[in-house]
């Protein structure tokens, strides 16, 4: 009688493990959310592209069009409008730059960054558009 509960019962433990463990049918990681990158301009100067967001940092790809010298600068911040990082492109004259190697920028807080601030800097690094993106 021991022997057999003691079967029944590790057979249910294995069942169980194997049961929770075990992923959904079908389940796939979700996506990060997305959001494009629209509005950043200054005269025939841009930023175009996405943001990704992700759980303590966002990245960003896209393009820098520099008329002129020009930098991009990205921030996040917080719920409460702290700042929680900030990177931003060396200074970039007459090209279009590609932002897909631009480093993700910390928001090392849980759930992430609530809201992301897209600036066009001049070549000393004073805005000349900045467009608030919140997060999706």
């Amino acid at each position: 009688m021991k022997t057999q509960l003691a079967t029944v019962v590790g057979s249910a433990v294995l069942t169980a493990a194997t049961v929770l463990g075990a992923p959904a049918a079908g389940a796939q990681t979700a996506a990060y959310p997305t959001t494009p990158i629209t509005d950043v301009s200054y005269g025939a100067s841009y930023i175009s592209g996405t943001l990704t967001w992700y759980n303590r940092a966002v990245g960003v790809d896209g393009a820098l069009r520099a008329v002129g010298c020009r930098r991009a600068w990205v921030g996040t911040y917080d719920a409460s409008g702290n700042p929680l990082g900030a990177k931003s492109t060396s200074t970039k004259c007459d090209v279009t730059y590609s932002l897909d190697d631009f480093p993700p920028v910390p928001a090392d807080v849980p759930g992430g960054a609530a809201y992301v601030v897209v600036c066009l800097d001049d070549a000393s690094a004073s805005s000349l558009d900045c467009e608030l993106f919140y997060r999706p």
